[in-house]
């Protein structure tokens, strides 16, 4: 391996985090566990970044998922464990600002579950999605199973969680699990395009606006003031922000907006 096995990148407003065991299929050992906890705490706790954009080193795999050389040496701990370093950062914890996956190959597993949890997912034309856990005997715990119903039709997410068969690009696409398919050589520059369209926005709007779709996902519109009380105190928050104020200024006096994130 060449480097640290997660790069971490500042491109302006946009936080490039990549997975970086490419000879290895950027498959998750604790190196890279580690590598993207510390990623994602520095990407959360700095204000001037506004977006990050997960992806893998080469052009074959964003991530194979557990490395399961390491697994079967027992080298590694569970990686989706709650309380330990490593990819439960993402997993299983709510960051607060989006997160944009790259997926330049195969995501299976774990990798899989990482493109999952991010908010939106640029993926190659060559990509492959998958939860191939039950043809190893293991159980998918970082979450596939928790978000893959939630985010495609029950019916065809078990197809997937029990046959573990992969899907590909066209078909996650189809499916609304992905939100772009682009050449390959492109699936990078896409995704840091996109990253760049949603710093274009407010950045305590589109935090509070996330923060609002993720809160009420469970909760009654009708039955509930749940909702709307999860709504009503996003948008107050937003009011107290000077980018609220900024905003129609900047419309009346005919200029582009100037955000602080503040």
């Amino acid at each position: 391996m060449s480097g640290p096995a997660v790069l971490y990148e500042p491109r302006g407003r946009v936080a490039l985090i990549t997975i970086n065991r490419p000879e290895a299929m950027n498959a998750i050992n604790m190196d890279v566990g580690t590598g993207l906890s510390e990623a994602l705490a520095r990407f959360s706790a700095d204000p001037e970044l506004w977006v990050a954009v997960v992806t893998g080193a080469g052009d074959k795999a964003f991530s194979a998922g557990a490395d399961l050389k390491a697994v079967a040496a027992g080298g590694m701990t569970r990686i989706s464990e709650a309380g330990k370093p490593g990819i439960a950062d993402l997993l299983r914890r709510y960051i607060e600002k989006p997160v944009v996956a790259a997926v330049n190959g195969y995501a299976l597993g774990g990798g899989m579950e990482i493109a999952l949890a991010c908010d939106l997912i640029v993926a190659s034309e060559n990509a492959s999605f998958g939860l191939p856990e039950v043809r190893r005997g293991l159980v998918a715990a970082g979450g596939g199973m928790l978000r893959l119903p939630r985010q495609m039709p029950l019916k065809t997410a078990m197809y997937h969680v029990l046959t573990g068969e992969l899907m590909s690009a066209a078909e996650a696409l189809h499916w609304g699990l992905v939100n772009l398919v682009v050449p390959h050589d492109e699936v990078l520059q896409k995704a840091m395009a996109l990253a760049g369209r949603i710093c274009a926005n407010a950045p305590v709007a589109v935090r509070e606006s996330k923060g609002v779709v993720y809160r009420s996902l469970d909760a009654s519109l009708y039955l509930s003031e749940d909702a709307w009380a999860i709504s009503d105190a996003a948008a107050a928050c937003n009011r107290s922000s000077e980018d609220a104020a900024e905003g129609p200024r900047a419309f009346a006096e005919k200029r582009s907006p100037v955000w602080k994130g503040r």
